[in-house]
Order: C-alpha cells, then structure tokens, then sequence
C-alpha cells in the first residue's frame, strides 16, 4: 500500500513534536490533534489509515474516542500512554483499539509497531478476506467455507471450540485479543470472566497447532490481557 496517513492524537506539544518529527523523517503522512473532540472531527473527516492515540487527553478521555470511532471505523488504533496498569490496557484493548504503547517509548519501537500495522493493513487490502474464503499464515490453512483447518497439509482434528478460538483469532491476526473480548466472542457474555477455561482451551489448541507448545510461532500470550495470532511472514 502507499505510504498510510497517520493521525497523532497527543495534547502534549512535546511529544506530539517528537511523534511527528519521527514520522516525518520516514516520509509518513500525518496529522495532527490535540484534544479528543479534534481527534474525533479528524478521524470523520479525514479518513486516515492509523491513530496514535493519548489517553489522557484534556477534554475527553482516550477510550471513550476508541468507541466512538469503532461506531463507524476500523482503522487500526495503536495506543500511546503513560498508563501502564493492565487494567488500562485491557479497557483500551477490549474497547477496540489494536495495540498499546507505553510511555516513555522508544522511536525505534513506535517505528516497528507501525511497520507491523501496515503490513496487517496491505495484507487486508491485498486478500480481501470474506467468510467464506481460505485464510493462510505460514503452514496453516483454514477453510472456513468447509469449517476445516489444516497444518503442513494434514487437517486438524479440533473441537467446536477449539476451531472457533481459531477462527476468532485467525480473523484478527496480528491483534491482540483480551481475554474478556474471546470468551463474549466465543461463549456469550455470561462467560466473559471465566479466564480459567479459556487458558485450558488455549492449552489444547496450541497442542494441536504449535510444533513445540512452549515456543509458540501462531499463538503469542500477552500476560495478563490476552493471546494475539502472530502473522507468519
């Protein structure tokens, strides 16, 4: 894809300097907005392809602009905080957005955290991935059409649940899911809390999946918020 339009949301000239600066230098396109109302106005108006959003911004709080613009967007959303409680990131994360930053941070890091974003979104824009197609990463391959999952050609024998764990996962590779967000996805919301089962599935399908469970390739665990498929290059 061409180079994407970034929209910095950062009340902090400072580090919405520095942000922009980076993102210049990388011959990005951006812009910029320093309060939530701005940042809502931008996101509708604008279109851009990516938010790096503040969540402490002084007129409206960051999560509350994740949920307005999941209302009508699915841009991918990379949070950009000095909150480092996974209490934070988990109500970040569950209200939409696709990836969390803590500050202080590196320009490296927030750099790479792009260049993943991007790759997800020209992997999206390239396949066009409906229901009913064939989604591949690496040595996996699910049939979504046939309700079937294979591995290095040989299919998986997996549960109802187990392949609909998969399936979530594998329809938003490359972001990270919380724990409460699969299990409402998966069980329904009077499962929502029941983390315990979720990590025994989790264990059963990776057995399945993972060459070797205790270094997983597809399945990556983010302690305390959530698993997220990793894309397999």
């Amino acid at each position: 894809m061409n180079k994407p339009l970034i929209l910095i949301v950062e009340d902090d000239a400072a580090v919405r300097n520095l942000i922009a600066t980076t993102l210049e230098m990388q011959n990005y396109k951006y812009l910029t907005a320093g309060t939530g109302q701005q940042a809502v106005m931008a996101a509708a108006s604008q279109n851009p392809d990516i938010m790096l959003l503040d969540l402490g911004l002084p007129d409206m709080d960051g999560v509350e602009i994740i949920k307005k613009v999941r209302g009508w967007s699915n841009m991918p959303i990379i949070v950009i905080s000095a909150r480092s409680e996974d209490r934070d990131k988990i109500d970040a994360l569950d209200a939409g957005a696709d990836d969390y930053l803590t500050k202080p941070f590196s320009v490296d890091e927030l750099l790479a955290r792009l260049r993943v974003t991007i790759r997800r979104l020209s992997y999206i824009q390239s396949v066009k991935q409906e229901d009913d197609a064939v989604f591949v990463n690496g040595d996996l391959r699910i049939d979504y059409a046939a309700g079937c999952a294979y591995l290095s050609g040989k299919e998986l024998h997996l549960t109802p649940i187990e392949y609909k764990l998969l399936c979530l996962l594998a329809k938003n590779v490359g972001k990270v899911l919380t724990h409460t967000f699969i299990t409402r996805e998966v069980w329904g919301s009077a499962w929502e809390n029941d983390v315990a089962s979720l990590r025994v599935f989790m264990a059963t399908l990776r057995k399945k999946l993972e060459t070797d469970p205790s270094q997983p390739r597809y399945i990556q665990t983010h302690v305390g918020v959530g698993y997220r498929m990793m894309r397999i290059e």
